[in-house]
């Protein structure tokens, strides 16, 4: 608080906040807009004014001249007015953007804590190690499932398959087809196939 202000008993005033002010300056700019309007309005009849009377009343012409020039000073003041108030809008815009940014991140990483608040290293790292796990006893379990179910060949005694092969084969040496059928000679073959052949011969004559 200044000296002036302990003297006088007044506390410092608030800021505004951002968007009162920048409110506050359109404002502004609309009441000056219409001045600018105005003013060139008013240089506009003064030089008809003149004009009217340049050669038949130059007193009044000259007066209209001056009333102009006052108006143009005045013109100038506003439209420099004018400049310095859309300068002071573009930053005070440009400022309650970046605050209005700001803000958002500060809420984001905010809740970004709030979130990690509860979440311990330590515990992702053995819920990953569990999953992992997981994952392999569940592939364990597919490739069992994925296996033919049957007789497992580890369960059959060879020795006793062997002592059945050589009992089947001692068998089938005992056993000859050559030697147990008789032999038929291939003359006994060929006069019986005459003597058919005669008797079909016979029947076909007689009918």
């Amino acid at each position: 608080m200044s000296f002036l202000q302990k003297v006088m008993g007044r506390k410092p005033k608030k800021a505004p906040a951002l968007p009162d002010a920048i409110q506050r300056l359109k404002g502004t700019e609309e009441i000056l807009l219409k001045r600018q309007s105005y003013l060139e309005e008013k240089i506009k009849r003064e030089v008809a004014t003149a004009k009217k009377n340049a050669s038949t009343n130059k007193k009044v012409a000259l007066q209209a001249l001056q009333r102009k020039k006052r108006y143009e000073k005045q013109l100038q003041q506003v439209d420099g007015a004018l400049t310095t108030l859309e300068t002071q809008r573009d930053v005070l815009e440009n400022a309650n953007t970046n605050t209005l940014a700001l803000d958002s991140m500060q809420r984001a990483s905010k809740a970004l804590k709030a979130v990690h608040k509860d979440i311990d290293v330590d515990k992702v790292d053995q819920i990953l190690e569990d999953l992992a796990e997981q994952r392999e006893v569940s592939d364990e379990i597919a490739d069992a499932i994925g296996q033919p179910v049957g007789f497992n060949d580890g369960d059959l005694d060879e020795d006793e398959l062997e002592r059945e092969l050589e009992e089947l084969t001692e068998g089938l040496e005992e056993f000859s087809v050559e030697e147990d059928l008789p032999s038929v000679p291939v003359n006994d073959v060929r006069i019986g196939e005459k003597r058919k052949e005669k008797e079909k011969r016979k029947v076909l004559a007689a009918s």
